[in-house]
């Protein structure tokens, strides 16, 4: 066991980077998708999502990697992410070829759920531009080591995107490794994303093989299971009961599989209804585990991005104390405060986050 070292600040350019796809969200309000008539738009990607919140809620400096069409579709994704604060001199522009055949922006139609019946989501992101990169296409020594980077973020959702995500990935990873970048993953398992793929097989051969890259592993018990075929032993899945004790169990496999982790962290939600949960999260770190103060009935409004905002505020927590007590609650606080607005990114604020990990209630604020 070892913890984790983290470069300077004051030697980086960048306090984290993200690699991944940002997609339009299309968010048919109260209505359905199937009868909507307008549709609001967001930009949102699981990866993204994180250098998002590091930047608007935290402070810190982040960039993201991915590539767009070099077309009117594709700079409005990049002017939302220059709202959002995040650097955009890392994305790649691919040239446009008029209908979007060789290369177009991921669209994400998202309903957000409401009492019975569950959030929907429905990708329509083939052949997007992100999805599209190869290995080599990238300088990743130039990136991690002449500008500096602190700590990379990426994740399971990337890497499902084609037969090429994972190998940039890969280069992503062993390059920041090379260079003293912590590197976080996110397994983030989505069952459809990988239906065309090989299915559930493919996804634990991909995530299995980056796993040894990795520093900081986020995900919760779908996510070990299907993607590093680690089950969940002595689980309660009561709606009103969070499984502490076999996501224990099953970050404690994990860790001796894979003893490059250097931390482990994930969410527990126990899903009342899609307007409410029950929301905690734990993080084991240096052989010990520590757990945010859990939030029975928390209401959600829109619980898309809850668990990226959870790992911006983890990956704050260990850039600017090394506290895993702190991280964890940071991240837990940040995620319940995301769910509370609408869209994928968050909408918190640092003040925010810190009164309610200090047990601040929903008083007005006057």
């Amino acid at each position: 066991m070892s913890k984790l070292t983290v470069r300077a600040a004051g030697e980086c350019r960048y306090d984290e980077v993200s690699l991944g796809e940002i997609m339009l969200r299309l968010d048919p309000g109260d209505r359905r998708i199937r009868n909507a008539r307008a549709f609001e738009v967001w930009e949102g990607g699981g990866e993204y999502n994180v250098a998002r919140g590091l930047r608007k809620c935290f402070g810190l400096r982040t960039a993201v990697v991915t590539a767009f069409p070099d077309n009117e579709i594709g700079r409005l994704v990049e002017d939302f992410v220059m709202q959002g604060g995040v650097d955009t001199s890392l994305i790649r522009w691919v040239p446009y070829d008029g209908i979007g055949a060789a290369a177009r922006v991921g669209l994400n139609f998202t309903e957000r759920g409401f009492g019975v019946r569950g959030a929907l989501g429905v990708s329509d992101r083939g052949h997007s531009a992100a999805s599209l990169m190869r290995p080599g296409e990238v300088d990743w020594d130039h990136l991690f080591g002449t500008l500096g980077v602190r700590w990379l973020h990426t994740g399971g959702i990337y890497a499902a995107l084609s037969a090429t995500t994972p190998l940039v990935v890969e280069e992503a990873m062993a390059a920041a490794r090379r260079h003293g970048t912590v590197v976080s993953y996110d397994l983030n398992y989505r069952p459809s994303l990988w239906k065309s793929a090989g299915g559930l097989q493919a996804c634990r051969e991909v995530n299995r093989r980056l796993a040894r890259y990795v520093d900081v592993m986020i995900g919760n018990e779908e996510d070990f299971t299907a993607c590093l075929g680690l089950k969940v032993e002595g689980v309660d899945e009561s709606l009103c009961a969070l499984p502490v004790e076999g996501f224990k169990s099953m970050i404690e496999r994990a860790v001796g599989e894979f003893p490059n982790f250097k931390a482990c962290a994930t969410t527990l939600r126990a899903v009342r209804s899609a307007s409410v949960n029950d929301w905690s999260a734990i993080c084991w770190y240096d052989g010990a585990f520590y757990q945010a103060p859990e939030m029975s009935e928390l209401w959600v409004y829109d619980r898309v991005g809850g668990g990226d905002s959870f790992a911006s505020g983890l990956v704050f927590g260990f850039l600017t104390g090394g506290e895993a007590q702190r991280a964890v609650d940071f991240g837990c606080a940040h995620g319940a405060l995301a769910m509370t607005t609408p869209g994928d990114t968050s909408m918190a604020t640092l003040a925010e986050v810190e009164r309610l990990v200090k047990g601040g209630g929903a008083r007005v604020v006057r």
